[in-house]
């Protein structure tokens, strides 16, 4: 089948390196714009757009889709469009382009976990697997039937990255097995059942800062979710930290939350929150690269007593 594809960062690449490698072709690849990164501000284009570009198949980024995009997606006559973490809302006259309309490679086990941070919520939530979902498209978020579904285990020292790398594997062998499927006539559809679903939301820039009024496992598990992106955060004397790696330390406690605990190379970074204490293992100081707490240490003085994000 002749397929567009609407995926921008690594797991969308993930399936369209697979999608690319199968009998289908890949008519076009949709993603979003080149984003301004790192200390220059250069524009960095998404990877599913350098993996297009490198094997020569169009590539488009629509600021708005579904006002710059139809007449372009018409006429590139495929039988069906793939999304893989594209970024954009679909539009009805969009989803009806294609003969065999649009399916999605969601990174949950729908009907739970819709929405657009299924990965980070399932670990923020200290659930013990997830799965993929290839899904039918339509205009309610994620609410379409589904085709294909397959269950993964969240290990405990799975983070965002290691997790969504396992997913996008899982989906993108999901998603070739479906276009067959499809291509054949032999797609068998199931309904999702509405009164098991569940919803998440965009990760918002105030979600990153870790509170220790919550608990060690809510600690750990938000930065695990936030690891390696959008990376959760906490200040002390007003400078940022960024944090990679936490661990529960349970037979320690103040009634500071927020306290600093122990502070050195040896013993570690570690502060008390609401039922007992984590240590700092692994985090990014101000104005430096990543590194472990202990090793910063060495160099670097932090107060016993300090509290942060005072």
């Amino acid at each position: 089948m002749k397929v567009i594809f609407l995926g921008t960062p690594e797991f969308g690449k993930v399936c369209l390196d697979a999608l690319i490698k199968s009998k289908h072709e890949v008519v076009a690849v949709v993603c979003q714009e080149d984003k301004p990164s790192g200390r220059g501000n250069k524009l960095k284009a998404p990877p599913t757009k350098i993996l297009a570009q490198e094997n020569n198949i169009p590539v488009y980024q629509f600021h708005k889709i579904r006002t710059e995009g139809v007449e372009i997606l018409k006429s590139l006559n495929a039988d069906i469009m793939v999304t893989s973490a594209y970024g954009q809302i679909l539009s009805q006259e969009i989803i009806d382009i294609c003969p065999h309309k649009i399916i999605n490679v969601h990174g949950s086990l729908l009907p739970k976990y819709r929405g657009a941070s299924p990965i980070q919520s399932a670990i923020l939530n200290g659930e013990v697997k997830t799965g993929v979902t290839i899904m039918q498209t339509e205009i309610g978020i994620d609410t379409g039937a589904m085709l294909e579904s397959e269950t993964v285990e969240i290990l405990p020292a799975d983070t965002y990255g290691t997790l969504s790398e396992k997913l996008s594997y899982v989906g993108a062998e999901l998603l070739i097995d479906a276009l067959d499927k499809i291509e054949n006539g032999i797609d068998v559809w199931t309904k999702q059942d509405e009164s098991q679903a569940t919803f998440t939301k965009m990760i918002k820039p105030e979600q990153e800062y870790l509170d220790f009024n919550d608990t060690m496992v809510n600690l750990v598990n938000k930065v695990r979710a936030f690891n390696p992106n959008p990376v959760a955060k906490f200040k002390i004397d007003g400078e940022q930290f960024k944090v990679f790696q936490l661990k529960q330390i349970e037979d320690m406690k103040s009634q500071n939350v927020g306290e600093v605990l122990l502070s050195s190379s040896k013993k570690g970074l570690v502060i008390s929150c609401k039922d007992g204490a984590v240590e700092v293992v692994e985090f990014q100081p101000p104005s430096s690269k990543r590194m472990l707490a202990k090793d910063y240490l060495n160099g670097k003085k932090i107060d016993i007593g300090t509290i942060v994000n005072a």
